[in-house]
């Protein structure tokens, strides 16, 4: 059954990558934007949603263009990923307000920061959320709202480890592991500690999947998380970089952390990878339990050919 849907950060990475799963199933999607114009132009596929003109932080403009609409998916971001303290609750609050006024489910993709990696090395939905930095307190508090709606407002929150693949630009993986020109791999993790990835079509797929269960499959707040690609040693990454690239002596330094401490009482950049320092020198695997009873199986590209497609886009 096909369905239709209100993408809020269509532009962005998962946000883009739903949307384009929805559109490839033939889902009608309406993608909220600030320049219609110049989404068009980005995006540049054929098939293409309905770009229409508005604000998250407009509550009109989330409730209008989610009229008809059987889910919304929230996947918006603060400009530069600036001021979250004042700006990601009050965008929930008006897709929670869109979602009332249409009866739709709200999808909303989680993170691992929602977790303090020294309590818990795998997670699942009965793991206390005990986040280290801002970003996870904020975090928590947006699933606290949505789970205070249901049963009104139906959710799915999909945790996932950190994304990599088309799109996601913003990423440890496309800012340091494998930055362009690739002439070195700048490595954020501790050598034999694990970390989780998440590989955006994918989990696009994974969403796509439980939105499409018959609708009483899934509880009014559904908290499943996607394990995706979870590299045991730490190295594991950096090792499909090489072999996908085709330069198997490629150089791989560590992330300056060092530096990062001493300059994060500045404030910028420094203060806000500090804050998820911990999830890169602690292991944090996310347990699919949950999925694997909603779907039988989950979505898993092979690392390599996931890799690839990543290094290409």
């Amino acid at each position: 059954m096909m369905g239709t849907a209100l993408v809020l950060g269509a532009t962005g990475g998962v946000g883009g990558a739903v949307t384009r799963a929805m559109l490839a199933r033939g889902w009608h999607v309406t993608a909220l934007v600030r320049d219609p114009s110049r989404a068009a132009i980005t995006w540049g596929a054929r098939v293409a949603p309905d770009w229409q003109a508005g604000d998250a932080m407009s509550r009109a403009d989330v409730v209008r263009a989610a009229e008809g609409t059987s889910v919304i998916v929230h996947a918006v971001n603060p400009p530069g990923y600036r001021n979250w303290d004042r700006l990601v609750l009050p965008m929930l609050d008006n897709t929670l307000a869109a979602a009332r006024n249409a009866g739709a489910r709200i999808v909303l993709p989680g993170t691992i920061y929602n977790y303090d990696p020294t309590l818990a090395a795998v997670i699942d939905e009965t793991t206390p959320q005990q986040p280290r930095g801002r970003k996870g307190a904020i975090r928590v508090e947006m699933e606290k709202r949505l789970a205070g709606a249901a049963p009104e407002v139906r959710s799915l929150i999909v945790w996932a480890g950190d994304f990599f693949g088309p799109g996601a630009g913003q990423s440890w993986f496309a800012q340091a592991l494998a930055k362009p020109p690739l002439t070195r791999i700048l490595n954020p993790g501790t050598p034999g500690v694990g970390h989780a990835w998440a590989y955006l079509p994918d989990l696009a797929e994974t969403i796509l999947r439980l939105l499409e269960l018959p609708p009483d499959r899934l509880m009014p707040c559904e908290r499943p998380q996607f394990p995706g690609h979870y590299d045991a040693d730490g190295g594991g990454m950096a090792a499909a970089i090489r072999r996908a690239s085709g330069h198997p002596n490629l150089p791989e330094r560590r992330f300056p952390w060092p530096l990062m401490r001493v300059l994060a009482p500045f404030g910028g950049f420094p203060r806000e990878v500090m804050e998820v320092r911990p999830l890169w020198a602690h292991a944090m695997r996310l347990d699919g339990g949950r999925l694997m009873d909603l779907l039988g199986d989950v979505p898993c590209t092979p690392l390599d050919a996931a890799v690839i497609t990543a290094l290409r886009t």
